[in-house]
């Protein structure tokens, strides 16, 4: 029988077995009722179940009249007509370990937070390439809890959040989105570049503050289960990049920042660390060469130190020296690896910074190197002073 109540049903039920048959005239069940065996059907004498002019079809056998299938029936519109809901995701959804990976900086209290089992949304902020993301990911895998990961950008809508409707098989289906299988699971959620987001971000409000979401479209709440946690990771604190080095950044809601309860500030590794980072991408790809990762680190030091002073507008972050690590694995060239692994900055820019590492190469200490450098830029600039001052000259004589 379809939507009915237990009085209904029992009116169904007293009128189909005294008649023996489905359809019945408006006479027929007023009989039933003066005798008292049943209390008026109203509802069911309704243009619902009407089959003919004074004659209704009883709902035993959960076949509707054409009536009904017309009331209860959505006019072809694919979003409503979705056969069964699908997952997005198959499988283990676990991380594997990074044979490289190292722990550092915040990495222990990612760690707690996500073993806790507590929902307890975390804003991770930092430089590119240095280790925002591994952290998390190797926290789960070292906890053994699933990790569903999104790359935010300002296309990223509801749809691509929570679910929408996809064609399977010939057949219009609901596919949830990383939200909603995160939240089913009980896994990890991680928003990566969240800065990058658009105000349709905001679709995960009430997801942040714990209580669930209602998914409209498919008319079901979709309750967190234990476990569940979101982590976001951004280039800058959501408040844009006022330097204009991560163009694409977006100012976030003040709202939506509040319901991350605390920000993590990710820093570069220290050199030890890094050391042992490099050590472990080499000993990964059956290599050994300690005096080049000294290198490495060294040559980046100098360059950190430089950008942090407003002398360059680039940095080489530790991601990138993994990767020139990892070219050098395969090529078996260090400069070649190092420059292939900065071709993808300007050429004055690549070209300062391969120099930079032949002094590092050659023995050439960390002082000696930033001191050598303020002087060539002091050096610069009286030159430039100079000729500011011939120039003036110049044009007093020709007034």
């Amino acid at each position: 029988m379809i939507d009915l109540n237990t009085s209904q049903k029992e009116q169904v039920s007293v009128l189909y077995k005294h008649y023996n048959k489905d359809t019945l005239t408006r006479a027929e069940i007023n009989a039933l009722v003066s005798k008292k065996k049943i209390k008026n059907p109203s509802w069911l004498k309704t243009e619902k179940y009407k089959v003919d002019r004074g004659t209704y079809k009883l709902p035993v056998d959960g076949t509707p009249t054409e009536n009904e299938q017309l009331m209860e029936t959505p006019v072809a519109d694919t979003k409503t007509e979705a056969a069964y809901v699908v997952s997005s995701l198959t499988g283990n959804i676990v991380p594997q370990k990074d044979a490289s990976f190292v722990s550092f900086g915040n990495y222990p209290d990612v760690k707690n937070i996500i073993k806790s089992g507590q929902f307890y949304p975390l804003f991770i902020t930092g430089l590119s390439g240095n280790g925002k993301t591994m952290s998390v990911t190797q926290a789960c895998a070292e906890l053994k809890k699933e990790l569903i990961r999104v790359n935010i950008t300002i296309e990223t809508d509801e749809d691509d959040l929570l679910g929408g409707y996809r064609l399977k098989d010939g057949q219009t289906v609901w596919q949830n989105g990383p939200v909603i299988e995160a939240m089913e699971r009980g896994a990890v959620l991680l928003l990566d570049e969240i800065d990058l987001a658009s105000n349709k971000i905001m679709c995960l409000q009430p997801i942040l503050e714990g209580s669930g979401v209602f998914v409209k479209k498919i008319n079901k709440f979709v309750k967190p289960k234990d476990g569940f946690n979101v982590i976001a990771t951004a280039n800058t604190k959501g408040q844009g990049s006022e330097d204009g080095k991560f163009i694409g950044t977006n100012v976030l809601n003040e709202a939506f920042l509040e319901r991350f309860p605390i920000t993590f500030e990710q820093t570069y590794p220290t050199s030890k660390t890094e050391k042992k980072i490099l050590s472990n991408t080499l000993k990964a790809a059956g290599k050994k060469d300690d005096k080049f990762v000294d290198n490495l680190t060294t040559w980046a030091d100098v360059i950190r130190k430089t950008y942090f002073d407003g002398g360059v507008d680039e940095v080489i972050s530790t991601r990138r020296l993994v990767h020139i690590t990892q070219a050098y694995s395969i090529f078996d060239n260090k400069m070649k690896a190092i420059q292939m692994c900065t071709n993808r900055f300007d050429d004055d820019t690549k070209n300062s910074f391969v120099e930079l590492y032949t002094k590092v190469d050659s023995g050439a200490s960390v002082e000696d190197i930033i001191e050598g450098q303020r002087k060539a830029e002091l050096d610069s600039q009286l030159n430039d002073n100079d000729s500011e001052s011939e120039t003036e000259e110049d044009n007093s004589y020709d007034s």
